[in-house]
């Protein structure tokens, strides 16, 4: 705990010097950090050994000020020191995205950050890295995909049609067809395809790992107007979408034992949570299709109950009875009618 507490001051020590570029005191620094002037000059020394341009500056009445030394970072950096140790010790969660364009134009940045800091002072920033981790429970690895995103992206920026070969989970074989790409959406770890399939003339969402193989071809189709992919998942609770379907509203009472975890995020821009006296929690949303956000009450098992519409509550019954015959047991779910 005590070299957790450490690495902590250390580094709001060097967002400190970078912020101020006059220089502070090492009195101002002890007062700010809480601790003796011994301590932080420790902390100085160790920055200095480390390779960061850490620089001490005389100023009036013999007094002595410490700053980091921006002209001894990076020419034509537009984010400060603390900046780029941020983004370099964030460099973790973008793995997932390994393969991708945007994990290759990551890794060009970390190598301009890595480059300016130099090996020593890198071996000291990875401590920060050690105080946090990202866990890996069904994450995608998307480095074996890269030529298919490749192929993905040039389609989306050159409004050219794609071919596609896709093994869906319903089919026994991958199916070769084209696809009008307008962007990639990334969710829960996995990157979709969203695009206009003419055959069935409607947006539809592909996942990305079924794409086994993807070629641009020379046919170049109209964009719609317009079309705004954030706006396009809005009605969404992830990335399922039915196109043209109604708005429909949903309200979920949680029990007090989740309550405040459901309190805790924000599950959707349209979400309304109102708490009842007895310290459960009642949820509505609106949504345009309801097929994500059931499999997400339904992992909150008897402590999530719909209340409306009654369609959802149907189907979460019709889910149960099954459930329920797997483990051996007889159903005694009935759907009932709440307001």
């Amino acid at each position: 705990m005590a070299d957790q507490a450490a690495l902590l001051r250390q580094w709001l020590l060097l967002k400190t010097l970078s912020a101020r570029r006059i220089g502070v005191t090492l009195k101002e620094l002890a007062a700010e950090m809480q601790v003796c002037e011994k301590t932080i000059r420790r902390d100085l020394e160790t920055f200095m050994a480390a390779g960061f341009p850490v620089a001490e500056t005389s100023v009036r009445f013999g007094r002595k000020k410490w700053h980091l030394d921006a002209d001894k970072f990076t020419p034509g950096m537009t984010f400060a020191f603390d900046e780029a140790l941020a983004l370099y010790l964030g460099r973790h969660l973008l793995e997932p995205l390994a393969g991708t364009p945007f994990w290759e134009a990551a890794q060009r940045g970390f190598k301009k950050i890595r480059a300016s800091l130099g090996e020593t002072a890198l071996r000291y920033v990875e401590k920060f890295g050690d105080s946090f981790r990202q866990t890996s429970l069904g994450r995608h690895d998307y480095s074996g995909k890269a030529e298919v995103i490749d192929q993905l992206m040039l389609g989306i920026e050159d409004c050219r049609a794609v071919f596609i070969t896709y093994q869906s989970m319903r089919a026994t074989e991958p199916v070769t067809y084209d696809v009008y790409p307008y962007g990639l959406a990334y969710h829960r770890g996995s990157l979709y395809l969203v695009g206009r399939n003419p055959q069935r003339e409607q947006i539809c969402h592909w996942k990305v790992d079924r794409i086994e193989k993807a070629n641009v071809d020379q046919f170049r189709f109209q964009r719609p107007a317009g079309f705004d992919l954030r706006q396009h998942l809005a009605g969404s609770f992830g990335i399922y979408h039915t196109d043209g379907e109604a708005e429909v509203r949903i309200r979920v009472r949680f029990s007090p034992a989740v309550a405040r975890y459901v309190q805790e995020s924000q599950w959707h821009a349209s979400q309304k949570l109102t708490k009842d006296r007895d310290g459960s929690l009642v949820a509505e949303f609106r949504l345009d299709d309801t097929s994500e956000i059931k499999r997400w009450i339904m992992s909150f098992g008897a402590s999530a109950v719909v209340l409306e519409p009654e369609t959802l509550r149907v189907e979460i019954v019709a889910e149960l009875e099954p459930l329920l015959a797997a483990y051996g047991c007889e159903s005694r779910v009935q759907p009932a009618h709440h307001g």
